[in-house]
């Protein structure tokens, strides 16, 4: 079963902004977010329950969320955020 998680990122004047992720294969073509008029970007995933590993893709550039629940690493020994669906 799978619960719709909400995504937001913080990307004034970013031209383009994606979730990759362990749920996605991690490519940013997958998981493109919608820009908002006060320059936060945001997209709704459903996701099974579980931990996810995940980052976002602000302009080609992978970086962790601020607000993530935690921070792990994927298999390049790289870190990536961390949050689990319940």
């Amino acid at each position: 079963m799978r619960k719709p998680v909400n995504f937001f990122c913080h990307a004034p004047g970013a031209r383009r902004v994606a979730v990759i992720g362990d749920f996605n294969g991690w490519d940013p073509a997958q998981n493109l977010m919608v820009s908002m008029p006060d320059g936060s970007w945001h997209l709704q995933i459903p996701l099974h329950h579980g931990h996810h590993r995940y980052l976002f893709m602000i302009d080609g550039t992978p970086t962790l969320d601020p607000k993530a629940q935690g921070v792990a690493r994927n298999e390049q020994n790289q870190r990536v955020s961390l949050m689990s669906v319940s």
